[in-house]
């Protein structure tokens, strides 16, 4: 889902000079429109979508979140976008798995059909970061005890069974609380959740810290992140494409993305390649060319 160039404007600031987008609109809307081929196959999960993002008291829950870390701790967006961007991804994520054959822990334990499952990584990915409102520590266990009234309030709608309900709100409640691996996940769907968190990396989502004075590898390798494409890989089902314009982001790309494959339950099937752009390009982006994870680690091809 690469940015939208039309809509950029230089963005210069202590040294920095590189292009950023006016605004996140079209990046949410061409990772809405990803998913939009995806709803027929999925009718549970778009109801469980539209009841969510269309609710006050999630969309607070988003709003607040964003306050505490972006404002108060300096840290990037942790409200509606990133969270709509992430669940998005997330559905990709899942739909590549499952065109792999990958059975998601839902239908394994019995528990629901590949659309529960898909109900259950997209439900996980829009709530996991709601915990921030209180505080960042602990934020994966505070965002558990927000999220599950919510979902007693929501899933009765698409689940009038009580016991598939509870079934269902577990595997959701393990995925937002696995997903920063502490504890790490145990299932498919908190796996694709931990990973699709760490897609959102798209230069100036991370702005925010670096303009109020956090200047350090993590604020300046956000910056250096283009693109992020997400497709069917050589030899895996899913391959993360991460385009780089400065060498600088792979720190981005290893602290927030590949370790959650590495460690966690889908390191057979994602793989994570980090390439910059072409050697004509007039940023600084040589000394890494094309870099692919192999084996638990970032091998030159």
């Amino acid at each position: 889902m690469p940015l939208t160039h039309h809509e950029t404007r230089i963005y210069r600031n202590r040294g920095v000079v590189i292009m950023l987008p006016t605004s996140y609109e079209q990046l949410m809307n061409e990772t809405l429109a990803a998913i939009e081929p995806l709803w027929a196959r999925y009718p549970k999960t778009r109801r469980m979508w539209q009841l969510l993002t269309t609710d006050a008291e999630a969309i607070a829950n988003w709003d607040m979140a964003d306050y505490l870390t972006a404002v108060k701790l300096n840290y990037n967006d942790h409200g509606m976008t990133h969270a709509i961007i992430a669940a998005a991804n997330a559905i990709r994520i899942f739909h590549l798995l499952a065109e792999a054959e990958v059975t998601p822990d839902v239908v394994a334990s019995g528990a629901g059909d590949l659309d529960d499952a898909c109900l259950v990584t997209a439900t996980a990915t829009l709530l996991h970061d709601i915990g921030n409102q209180v505080h960042r520590k602990y934020h994966e266990m505070i965002g558990v005890g927000l999220a599950q009234p919510m979902l007693d309030r929501l899933m009765p709608e698409i689940y009038p069974d009580v016991e598939k309900r509870v079934q269902l709100r577990a595997f959701i409640l393990h995925a937002i609380l696995s997903h920063d691996f502490d504890p790490p996940p145990l299932t498919v769907e908190a796996g694709i959740v931990a990973v699709a968190d760490g897609t959102d990396v798209t230069k100036g989502r991370g702005r925010k810290a670096f303009d109020l004075g956090k200047v350090d590898i993590h604020s300046v390798s956000a910056l250096a992140i283009d693109e992020v494409h997400i497709g069917p890989g050589n030899g895996f089902p899913v391959e993360i494409t991460v385009v780089m314009n400065n060498s600088a982001g792979i720190f981005q790309i290893e602290d927030t993305l590949t370790k959650k494959v590495v460690k966690g339950p889908l390191s057979r099937w994602i793989t994570v390649t980090a390439c910059t752009r072409p050697s004509d390009s007039p940023t600084d982006a040589r000394i890494i060319e094309r870099l692919t994870l192999r084996n638990g680690a970032f091998v030159a091809e």
